[in-house]
């Protein structure tokens, strides 16, 4: 299945995944961190899959599979073990769908579900308990929405999607105009389109657009407590870590990354195969494949060199005063001498 050399016993038997460091006989573990090499030699797991490049201080008692990437190869094995779980079926008859909703063949709505008026939720759909499907909004195959997720009307969602517990989608967008007597509200009257195989969070919001749409274009990964707000337009294949916050009308390119707490501003475009780290902010346009940290972004070099001079500063300082008051002695002395 993964076109791997097996090392050690071809007839070990597994019937679970372990973490290596919490090995158990008849588990299958993986090695992909060089920091866990060390749990290789005591794990006691079935099997291991490492990387084929991997070599041996001394043997192991466990049975080996070198595959190419062993990180990737446990996702397709995971991937394996959660297609084999039975999906739910069936309509929970404390649900609520419109008798104007259209519900596809195999699809399962969990007890207190509600599917409003011209709702369109393809085959193979698993809606959970107290979901929410707003009115007229147009679902694909094969999605699910855990418990607590919240479809505002209107909104598209593809084929594959999956939206876990809490996450919003088509929550008005932040609009408001200031006025004499405080701000009045802008209607929002756009939707957001999800497209296909996108992965969005638990708690993770995304606005709909004051007009048109805002985007999360195929294969997206959001993770938990992410704000995307109205207008905006996330490429293909983007991910991003927990609470990233993307302000309004900003363009995000295809397969960029970006870590826990990155901040962009609005109404800008962030290119295409962008890699932003942790905590970082997000002034301006960013052009294609460039690696940025800090806030304002910089490349990690410029930003490291500057870490270190901050942390210098105190000594500098105290530098800084002894110079003073030696120039200063220096100056008493010279007008002594004169």
């Amino acid at each position: 299945m993964v076109g791997g050399k097996v090392e050690g016993n071809p007839d070990a038997i597994v019937n679970s995944f372990c973490k290596i460091e919490e090995g158990k006989e008849g588990a299958i573990s993986f090695l992909s961190n060089p920091k866990y090499t060390h749990f290789l030699y005591e794990t006691k797991s079935s099997v291991v899959l490492v990387n084929e490049d991997l070599t041996l201080d001394h043997p192991v008692e466990t049975t080996l599979i070198r595959v190419a990437n062993a990180y990737e190869t446990v996702a397709k094995l995971l991937q394996v073990y959660e297609s084999m779980k039975p999906r739910k079926k069936g309509i929970d008859p404390l649900a609520f769908i419109s008798s104007k909703a259209k519900i596809g063949n195999d699809c399962y709505v969990g007890a207190f579900a509600y599917i409003g008026d011209d709702v369109e939720l393809g085959d193979g759909c698993q809606v959970f308990p107290h979901a929410y499907i707003g009115e007229g909004v147009k679902v694909g195959k094969g999605c699910t929405f855990y418990p607590g997720v919240t479809i505002y009307h209107g909104c598209k969602i593809g084929n594959n999607v999956i939206l876990h517990a809490g996450s919003v989608v088509g929550a008005d967008g932040f609009g408001f105009a200031p006025g004499p007597d405080g701000y009045d509200k802008i209607p929002q009257i756009g939707i957001v389109t999800i497209e296909d195989n996108v992965e969005i969070g638990a708690n993770t919001c995304i606005d709909r657009s004051t007009m048109g749409s805002t985007y999360v274009r195929k294969g997206v990964k959001l993770d938990n407590l992410v704000q995307i707000a109205h207008n905006t337009d996330i490429g293909a294949n983007t991910v991003m870590s927990a609470q990233v916050g993307v302000a309004g009308s900003t363009k995000v390119g295809q397969w960029c990354m970006l870590g826990g707490q990155a901040g962009l501003a609005g109404h800008i475009t962030v290119g295409n195969k962008v890699n932003i780290g942790a905590q970082a902010g997000v002034i301006g346009n960013l052009k294609d494949g460039l690696t940025l940290i800090g806030s304002p972004t910089q490349e990690p070099k410029a930003f490291f060199r500057e870490v270190a001079l901050t942390r210098r500063l105190p000594d500098m300082q105290q530098q800084l005063r002894e110079l003073q008051k030696e120039i200063k002695e220096l100056k008493k002395k010279l007008e002594h001498d004169e």
